[in-house]
């Protein structure tokens, strides 16, 4: 969080533009029946070892899970996530929410930040300066004002937490196991929605699948498979690799 903060939001329709909205595994299933496309987002560390940041340990461990990656034992963090690379296609005319009543949790928590070791800084966010000029105050000091807020903002980091077995299945599944490292870049996929939709109604159970490292710098290749993790730079044919 950051120093005292009002806010109110201006219906400008700017945070519904060219934004991938995190979705919990139920949202992705309504999402999917929907007829509409999800993003799957992946990065990957090492206990107390590459790519896991010290200061959000706990975090990161938590909302993670432990998959065989060459001769050792990667963390991996799945989102997903509705793919906006335009307007969010629930965004009507008038630049209003059609489906407000039943929008993602992290719509209803924006402007707040779900990582707790990330500031809310208005520079950061699409709004325009006069929404926070206006409103009720958001953030004092360090703290969320509003507690109806807070508890959004707990409950999608437990459902990030409670959803992250189901989503490493659903991925094995999928042949989705070329992860990134945390801080170096992640993968993403665009899933056939068919396909996903019926895995997401009937989650795997086998979780053995091995996990790859897609990574491009020589010297953490190095680096990695000195620890036995397996690694892989070659160009991707089923995902993006986006570097850091």
């Amino acid at each position: 969080m950051t120093d005292n903060l009002r806010f109110g939001c201006t219906g400008c329709g700017k945070c519904c533009i060219g934004h991938h909205v995190p979705l919990t595994l139920d949202e992705a299933r309504r999402w999917a029946a929907d007829a509409g496309q999800v993003i799957v987002l992946i990065e990957a560390f090492v206990t107390d070892g590459p790519g896991m940041p010290p200061e959000q340990r706990e975090h990161v461990l938590r909302r993670s899970h432990p998959v065989q990656c060459g001769e050792a034992e990667a963390r991996v963090s799945v989102t997903f996530a509705a793919f906006n690379p335009g307007r969010c296609r629930n965004l009507d005319d008038n630049d209003l929410c059609s489906i407000y009543e039943q929008r993602p949790l992290v719509c209803r928590i924006y402007p707040v930040e779900i990582n707790p070791h990330i500031p809310l800084r208005p520079e950061n966010k699409d709004c325009p300066p006069e929404a926070w000029q206006q409103g009720p105050e958001l953030i004092h000091g360090t703290q969320l004002v509003d507690a109806g807020l807070e508890a959004l903002v707990q409950a999608s980091r437990q459902a990030d937490r409670d959803d992250i077995a189901a989503k490493v299945a659903v991925c094995q599944a999928l042949g989705m196991t070329t992860s990134a490292l945390k801080g170096n870049g992640f993968t993403a996929y665009l899933p056939d929605m068919g396909v996903f939709a019926a895995a997401l109604e009937q989650v795997p159970s086998d979780d053995s699948a091995p996990w790859t490292l897609h990574v491009e710098d020589e010297a953490l290749v190095a680096s990695l498979q000195g620890y036995g993790l397996g690694t892989t730079s070659e160009p991707p044919l089923y995902y993006a690799f986006i570097g850091f």
